[in-house]
């Protein structure tokens, strides 16, 4: 059988657009002699519409789409995602579908039977499981339908209870009695730089397990916090991986499930992959939308020149600007490494020095702070008039305001709500300082855009007398390490102290990350390249009493 790959980027809600995509592919696909088009997981209405689910409206545009893309299969055959009505007396009302389209209509309907509900999922909300197992017969092959997690029986992360088995059945095991001829896998799984390898693994495991082939199709795009990567392929019944798509973009192929030609991908490591997924995130952000411009703090560190020239990348130098607002602890190598940085990226940027205003703010607080010696409080007026200005800009102009907080500083609370912390969009707050580091030398890579001497002087916030990152915190090499362990691998302190970290130094991290769980309730949300970004996929209470 002659199938094709459509691996598109949806815009949730976007029904006119992604039907238009869908019928595009139908067409192309079949102008070039294909039985068979597949499309990922709730394609029709993009992933993931949360409560947008809820709307009787939504459910019955989704599916009149679904009818409408059927008119356009006659002489091919599709595979496209999205919700179907539970027409059963009990459950929840809607079912996660693949729906199976044919000689101009809906021929078949498959239903999602694993629903996830950890970190960034939450299908179990909304969606029944499915409970009835069918193939689909078409050209003399029997097909057997899965979405997405419906592979993923056995989740290959180890924890101290053994590998988790997060579902009751496992849907292949069913399907596998009927004896298919092949496995089609419509998905939408997000890219986690620590984690992408998994979905390799989990196919080529099935395929192995059940000697058969399988067609893996996975969308690309970002929607707000979450990136698909794409990565659609074809593995064959001995695990090998014969075709693989392209990673980050839109891409199509067709695939003879008998002779497939190989197509295969370059590797890259996994800053470059983060690089390339902070990239898109921007982009589609500002493209879904409908935003155009943005604005942000340049303040000689690494972490704005990152932001800065990712969204020069992402957006065009024309579409950026940078406010630059010394104080009288800025140093005179910052402000030029700043200019330094918006001169090599060829962006605008504007000076505007906030001494004046804070010396206003500490006259009229004076009464107020008699007695007391200065400190945090102080430091703190310096960052918020940064934010009141950056923002006064953003209003002025409609810039987007981004947020240049790397995730160790966000992790630890190291930063001043509606000051630093302000922004539209978190475009490093999922990445470590040390990966920022990375970063930098990886966007530098064929010239310098971000001076030398930001990537190599020490971080300092420059909010009191030759300060530096190390007078609060330990050196980011051994943070960004004990942090990895307490968020992403979930480890707890006396696990991470028996690795080699110091005691002290582990317990004061970890009382950092439970107490400032109020700050990063509030602040913007966070592009996501980690298995466990900060947002949605982790949720903690505020008020825990938790050691």
């Amino acid at each position: 059988m002659k199938i094709a790959l459509a691996q598109l980027n949806y815009h949730i809600a976007n029904f006119e657009s992604n039907s238009g995509k869908i019928r595009d592919a139908i067409a192309a696909a079949k102008e070039e002699g294909a039985d068979l088009v597949v499309f990922s997981e709730l394609a029709v209405c993009g992933y993931y519409p949360h409560d947008l689910l809820e709307r009787k409206e939504f459910i019955e545009q989704a599916i009149d789409q679904i009818h409408q893309i059927a008119h356009a299969c006659v002489g091919i055959a599709a595979v496209v995602g999205g919700p179907s009505i539970n027409e059963g007396s009990r459950g929840k009302k809607l079912f996660n579908s693949a729906y199976f389209l044919y000689d101009g209509k809906v021929q078949a309907i498959r239903n999602k039977s694993s629903l996830p509900t950890y970190d960034i999922f939450d299908e179990y909300r909304h969606f029944e499981p499915n409970r009835d197992f069918e193939l689909v017969e078409y050209k003399g092959q029997k097909l057997a339908l899965t979405i997405c997690e419906d592979l993923w029986d056995e989740q290959p992360t180890q924890n101290e209870f053994g590998k988790d088995k997060l579902y009751q059945r496992n849907p292949m095991a069913e399907l596998s009695k009927l004896k298919p001829d092949l496995v089609i896998n419509l998905s939408a799984s997000p890219f986690s730089y620590n984690q992408e390898s998994w979905r390799k693994d989990i196919l080529v495991k099935n395929a192995l397990k059940y000697q058969l082939p399988i067609v893996y199709v996975n969308q690309t795009g970002a929607h707000t916090e979450l990136i698909f990567d794409g990565g659609s392929c074809f593995v064959q019944a001995d695990g090998s991986i014969p075709v693989e798509m392209a990673y980050f973009k839109e891409d199509f192929c067709i695939v003879d499930t008998e002779k497939p030609v190989q197509q295969k991908q370059e590797e890259h490591d996994y800053i470059a992959k983060i690089h390339q997924a902070l990239i898109l995130g921007i982009r589609d952000y500002f493209r879904k939308m409908n935003f155009q411009d943005v604005v942000l703090g340049l303040s000689g560190g690494i972490d704005s020149a990152v932001v800065c020239a990712l969204a020069a990348e992402a957006l065009g130098s024309e579409n950026v600007r940078g406010v630059l607002m010394p104080s009288r602890y800025s140093s005179d190598h910052s402000v030029a490494d700043a200019i330094h940085l918006a001169d090599n990226l060829g962006v605008r940027y504007d000076i505007i020095g906030i001494q004046d205003m804070v010396d206003a703010f500490e006259k009229e607080l004076s009464a107020v702070f008699e007695g007391l010696p200065p400190g945090v409080a102080e430091e703190n007026v310096q960052a918020r008039t940064r934010g009141i200005l950056v923002m006064a800009v953003s209003n002025k102009f409609g810039n987007i305001l981004l947020n240049t907080t790397n995730k160790s500083e966000c992790a630890v609370g190291y930063g001043t709500l509606y000051g630093d912390m302000n922004g539209g969009l978190s475009v490093l707050g999922d990445v470590y300082k040390t990966d920022v580091y990375k970063l930098a030398r990886y966007i530098n890579r064929n010239q310098e855009l971000i001076p030398e001497n930001s990537i190599v002087k020490p971080p300092s916030a420059e909010l009191r007398p030759d300060q530096k990152d190390t007078d609060s915190l330990p050196d980011y090499d051994i943070l960004d390490g004990i942090l990895f362990r307490y968020i992403e691998m979930n480890q707890s302190p006396d696990e991470i102290v028996a690795q080699g970290y110091d005691r002290e130094t582990v317990l004061k991290t970890a009382r950092m990350v439970n107490q400032n769980e109020y700050k990063r309730f509030q602040t913007p949300p966070i592009l996501r390249v980690s298995s466990k970004a900060f947002g949605f996929g982790r949720r903690m209470p505020l008020v825990a009493r938790y050691s």
